[in-house]
């Protein structure tokens, strides 16, 4: 009987954003003949106040064991016994998790291909040239093959002498699809339920979690300055996180900012349809194809420390990248909202962005690169 080759896929944890892509992956990989197994560790405390955990039923959950020196930590997922037998390992380019280290060795001893799922670079470090990144550097050509987050990814990767060949760009995204029909659902009557709570002026948004690289506090301030240019705005929150408390205790005096929490489905969607833009001076990652989705462009700040996903954002086009501090930014904000056919402009680019990264291209992408990779000689 002939085995299929098995592709094993390592995840930090699962959040409920990826269970359709890795669904979809799964399936259309059996469909050519390869099995497809994820691993992934439990949310730690940190991660469970995102309230975002993920579930799939032929996922193998492991108990993650954490390690912690001084002011660096570390993380083994190990390998569940079952899958004894695998022909590639897709692993994140995080030098935190240790089981990494055991599979670059195991590759240079006839193991299994190897490929790094990333982003090339932290994105979010305070020092990009720092030991950690030149570490992470170096690394970047051990394995077989790159699936890269962006177009972004794709760039560093060359720099670093990565050949093009060997390199599957995702274009990160999510299950538009299903966020798409959630829009289409959002009824009148829907609407009007919210706009009891906002009122008929202008509304900012910001979906996602919250944590101290999202710029909670600048957000609220550039908010205060809208606010009062433009009497009518309102800002609702959804998500949490750590910086949760933050929105809570500044809402306690802004009758106009609404907290709301962690929004899923169609009552997501809803208030996606009431708002006039996203306000995320913060971090942009992979929520900005919701705003695509929805047709409402979003606002972020040039200097944040934004994820890869920040190239699909063209600013004039399909939403602003504002250089500056507050006043730069919430002025941008109260120009746009002023000016309608502006406005309605970059909505439409938004909308036009969204069919470029849907979940179907990402996971078309991610197999293709996978059967590529099986395919070449091992070294």
């Amino acid at each position: 009987m002939r085995c299929l080759p098995r592709v094993v896929c390592f995840q930090q944890r699962l959040t409920h954003y990826r269970e359709t892509f890795f669904q979809r992956c799964r399936d259309l990989l059996f469909a050519q003949d390869i099995l497809f197994d994820l691993v992934h560790g439990k949310p730690d405390s940190s991660a469970q106040k995102k309230n975002d955990a993920g579930y799939l039923p032929w996922a193998y959950q492991v108990d993650q064991i954490a390690f912690s020196v001084g002011l660096t930590s570390a993380i083994w997922l190990p390998m569940p016994r079952a899958l004894k037998r695998r022909d590639l390992i897709i692993i994140p380019q995080e030098n935190k998790l240790l089981a990494n280290y055991s599979w670059l060795i195991k590759r240079q001893l006839g193991g299994p291909k190897l490929a790094f799922w990333g982003h090339g670079r932290n994105f979010q470090t305070d020092a990009p040239r720092g030991v950690r990144e030149r570490f992470k550097q170096a690394l970047v050509g051990q394995v077989d093959w790159w699936f890269a987050y962006t177009s972004l990814t794709r760039e560093i990767l060359l720099s670093d002498g990565y050949p093009d060949d060997r390199i599957t760009v995702l274009n990160n995204a999510i299950d538009t699809e299903a966020f798409q029909a959630d829009l289409a659902a959002v009824t009148e009557e829907d609407l009007s339920i919210l706009q009891q709570v906002v009122g008929r002026g202008p509304v900012g948004l910001f979906c996602g979690s919250l944590y101290p690289d999202k710029r909670i506090d600048y957000m609220i301030a550039a908010a205060d300055r809208i606010k009062d240019s433009i009497p009518g705005f309102s800002l609702v929150v959804i998500g949490d996180g750590p910086s949760g408390e933050e929105v809570r205790i500044a809402a306690k005096s802004r009758p106009w900012l609404h907290p709301i929490g962690v929004k899923k489905g169609r009552e997501k969607a809803a208030w996606f349809k009431m708002a006039s833009v996203v306000l995320n001076p913060g971090l942009v990652g992979l929520h900005i194809v919701d705003s695509f989705c929805a047709g409402v462009p979003m606002v972020t700040t040039a200097d944040a420390k934004h994820s890869p996903e920040i190239a699909y954002l063209k600013s004039g086009c399909n939403g602003l990248i504002v250089p500056g501090g507050i006043e730069e930014y919430s002025n941008s904000v109260i120009n746009l909202l002023n000016d309608q056919p502006s406005l309605n402009a970059m909505r439409q680019m938004a909308i036009d962005s969204a069919s470029r990264y849907s979940l179907n291209s990402m996971v078309e992408n991610y197999c293709d690169g996978i059967v590529r990779c099986l395919a070449l000689p091992k070294k």
